[in-house]
């Protein structure tokens, strides 16, 4: 069963997309959509985390709207100076 959601997503560009959910009762992800495995390197020192999805949850999405991009500078005729 799809559980649908609009999330706000930033790669490539800003948008709202529709994707899955996982299922927030399921027994082996516990609703966090997969499985992290922490591994090490030759000497047992944390290397890094092996991400594996849970078959509750299927990692699609359909992008709904284009967000415009932020404006980086202040709009002409605005000043940052205090008014004092």
């Amino acid at each position: 069963m799809i559980r649908l959601r609009i999330k706000v997503t930033h790669c490539p560009r800003r948008a709202l997309v529709l994707t899955d959910t996982p299922r927030p009762d399921c027994p082996d992800c516990q609703g966090q959509g997969g499985i992290a495995h922490d591994y090490g390197d030759h000497t047992g020192e944390y290397a890094g985390t092996h991400w594996e999805p849970c078959p509750c949850w299927t990692q699609w999405a359909v992008i709904l709207l284009p967000l415009p991009r932020r404006s980086r500078r202040t709009p002409p005729g605005y000043s940052d100076e205090p008014p004092f």
